[in-house]
Formats: structure tokens, sequence, C-alpha cells
């Protein structure tokens, strides 16, 4: 289970939110699709389908986020709601994260049972340096050593660059205490460590299309993949 998400980036991220507060609503649409689904150094699937949608009015957006399993029948579904809210470096969030199990009911929310997940984040782009915080509130979550709610978290450091006309993008996130929703981590884990590159590639004059690939390792579990694939959209 769990992520899901880049998003955040994507994008945890991944939610869809502009650089500033605009005059005008926005609009988001978008498809990733990728040899992989790998979320926060954690192997989520296969070749998938990840779908977007979201819209952002002066700095407040909405966003759904979808994966959808297309080598295998049994990977994970997925389908994501962020409510955010950014301002000029600064943003805060939260996404509510439902998995087609352990049930199936998208509407059941009971505490015990929901496939819903609610996390809380927070974070600020420097420029040369981004760094957020992830923390799940309610749902799904995992347990810590005492077997009780976890509120599990999740730190990264993200730093953009250019080389040899690519789009870089260096990450680094760990899990600050333990929790069993990031693979069982018995405490602070180092659980992503990646390297990424991006490019547009035109078609036409007026459509481009972005490739990407890059090499996530994962300390904590001794896991390391290497992912690619490309976004269509209008």
């Amino acid at each position: 289970m769990k992520k899901v998400k880049g998003l955040v980036l994507l994008m945890a991220c991944f939610a869809a939110t502009t650089a500033g507060a605009q005059d005008k609503v926005e609009a988001t649409i978008a498809s990733d699709f990728v040899n992989q689904y790998i979320w926060r150094g954690q192997d989520l699937g296969d070749v998938s389908v990840q779908p977007t949608l979201g819209v952002a009015y002066k700095g407040f957006s909405l966003t759904g986020w979808g994966s959808v399993g297309l080598s295998d029948n049994s990977d994970t579904k997925e389908f994501d709601l962020t409510a955010a809210y950014q301002t000029g470096g600064f943003h805060i969030g939260i996404t509510d994260y439902w998995f087609n199990t352990p049930n199936e009911k998208y509407f059941h929310y009971d505490a015990h049972s929901t496939s819903h997940v609610f996390e809380g984040n927070i974070g600020y782009d420097f420029g040369p340096i981004a760094l957020n915080w992830y923390t799940n509130f309610a749902g799904n979550d995992g347990l810590n050593k005492s077997g009780k709610r976890a509120y599990s978290s999740y730190v990264e450091a993200a730093v953009p660059f250019k080389l040899a006309d690519l789009d870089w993008t260096a990450t680094v996130g760990a899990v600050p205490y333990a929790t069993s929703f990031y693979g069982k981590a018995n405490g602070f884990a180092v659980t992503n460590v990646s390297l990424r590159a991006s490019k547009d590639i035109q078609v036409t004059k007026s459509w481009s299309v972005p490739l990407f690939a890059g090499v996530t390792a994962n300390p904590s579990t001794q896991k390391a993949y290497l992912v690619c694939g490309f976004t269509l959209r209008p």
C-alpha cells in the first residue's frame, strides 16, 4: 500500500500549485506514464498511468491525482485529493490519499478499516533548495513500536540544477521516527536518495512532451530503482 504520489510530486507530492497568486482561475490536466511507481523510496507498483486534474486561484489549489497499474492487475489503485495554499516560496496543504485496500469502498471512513490516509504538509522553496515536512494525522496510518498510531512523518530536501541541457533534481528524504507506514522503519531512517533528470521534447511548434528518468535508492530497505516516463499534457 502507501503511495502514492511524483508528485510530491511528483508529486507529493504531490499538489499542483502555482508560483504566485494568480488573478484568474487556472486549470491543470496531465497524465504521467511510468515504468515503475516509486514513492518516497517505496515500490508501489509496476508500469502505471498517473493522471492529474487541478484548479488554482490566487494561491489556493485543489488537485486530484491517481495511479492505476497497466502491467499488473494486482497493483494498488490510488486516488488522492490535495487542497493547498502557496504564497511565494511557502506552501501548506492537506492530502487525502485513498487506496483500494484494505477497503475498496471510497466513502468508508471508519477509523479501524478505512483505506483513506490524511496527511498534512508544509514547506518552503528557497530557490537553491526546497524543504518539506509531511505528517499523517488520521486514517489508515502506520503504527509505532508501542502499537499505537505513529503519526507517520517524512521530511525531504530537494535541490534543482541544470547540467548538460537537462533539468536535474537531487533529493534526500527520511523518516524521523519509528513507523510501519514506511517499510517498518524502527526509528530515524533515510528512505529516499534520488537523482532525476528531465527534458521537454519538441513534437510540434506548439506541443512538447516532457521525458524524465531517475535513480532512486532506499538505504533503509537496501533497494534501488531506475524510473523513467513521460508526461502528456495540452
